[in-house]
């Protein structure tokens, strides 16, 4: 299927249009559906012919990210399909006007939604490298690892300057095969993850950040935009943030500079707790570069200059933990996070796809 989700317009610029079938086809208000002209429309609203038609065209629709609604479904729509058009609730908040309101995120997630369906894919095998100096944190990490659906997954560990007791009954309590390395607390965080990354047995790597939340279609939706985009290394927007000194969530969609950062881009930076690519690739770009910050940015820098083409997908499924600057190996005061918010809620906020209890 060639079409894809690049280009989803986040903040539409028109209404609902009726998406009906006419003798040769699927069509908007009478014309042939062209989904750039479709990318400022809010959604489409599907009226059903009478007798069963094809439903190729209205999931090239719904593969490129257009959303998809309808009152109800024709009996010969198949069920997965037809609970997405007809759930409605994103209908439910009405557009204020305002950059990235709370209607526009619940349309993006009911579009997240309709792309799975549209993009199917085979299970990956997935190793997820992850290096932590918090053994603390792991318990909950692997825990999350363990909640990614449709993917195969083994989870390779880096303990930096942390000792394999302080983590065994975390370790020994997850259900995924397990493996890890123990380095001292002076060897560059770089060079951990290549350490740990060694054993790597699946055709992708996937970075994973100890102290963030990941919703459980997380890497399946990574390995999703990897295939229909064609791209050599995808992550997500970093977008999502809970700033925990403050308890507080906010959203950011744009750069203290004021400049936009969409989704479903090509792009020569995503979040770094994101990062996936094929094992191959990843070899191809020399592994993560031996230094002790800036790792994630260094890679990226690494694989531009390689040739790798790099994708943003949706940041939806993700949330960076900010606490104190001084924390982090990426350093920004949460005055920053809040300067460049669209949204700040109270809380532990994320989007609906994280499926957060």
């Amino acid at each position: 299927m060639s079409v894809t989700p690049c280009g989803f317009a986040r903040t539409p610029e028109k209404g609902l249009a009726r998406l009906h079938w006419d003798d040769s086809g699927w069509a908007v208000e009478g014309q042939p559906p062209d989904v750039p002209a479709l990318r400022p429309l809010r959604g489409l609203e599907i009226e059903w012919p009478d007798a069963p038609v094809p439903l190729d065209g209205l999931l090239r629709l719904a593969a490129a990210g257009i959303p998809l609604t309808a009152g109800r479904a024709a009996p010969w729509v198949p069920a997965g399909l037809a609970a997405l058009l007809t759930d409605r609730a994103w209908l439910d908040h009405a557009p204020d006007g305002t950059a990235r309101c709370l209607a526009d995120l619940r349309r993006e997630e009911h579009s997240v939604r309709l792309r799975r369906l549209a993009h199917p894919t085979p299970a990956p095998k997935v190793s997820i490298v992850m290096s932590t100096k918090r053994p603390g944190l792991v318990g909950a990490a692997l825990k999350q690892m363990e909640r990614q659906r449709d993917v195969e997954a083994e989870v390779l560990l880096g303990l930096h300057g942390v000792a394999f007791e302080q983590v065994r009954a975390a370790v020994e309590a997850c259900t995924l095969p397990v493996t890890w390395v123990e380095a001292d607390a002076s060897v560059p965080f770089g060079e951990v993850l290549n350490r740990a990354a060694a054993p790597a047995s699946g055709d992708y790597l996937a970075k994973w950040d100890d102290d963030d939340w990941y919703g459980p279609r997380h890497l399946a939706d990574l390995f999703m935009a990897l295939t229909y985009a064609g791209a050599d290394v995808v992550g997500t927007t970093a977008e999502f943030f809970y700033l925990e000194p403050l308890k507080a969530t906010i959203r950011r969609t744009t750069f203290a500079s004021g400049a936009g950062y969409p989704s479903e881009v090509w792009s020569d930076h995503v979040a770094g707790g994101t990062i996936m690519v094929s094992l191959s690739k990843f070899s191809e770009i020399g592994g993560f570069p031996g230094v002790s910050r800036a790792v994630d940015l260094e890679f990226l820098k690494a694989a531009h200059k390689s040739g790798a083409r790099i994708y943003r997908t949706h940041g939806l499924g993700y949330v960076l933990r900010r606490g104190l600057s001084d924390e982090h190996t990426w350093r920004l005061p949460l005055a920053h996070f809040l300067k460049v918010a669209a949204n700040q809620w109270r809380g532990f906020r994320p989007s609906l796809l994280m499926e957060a209890a």
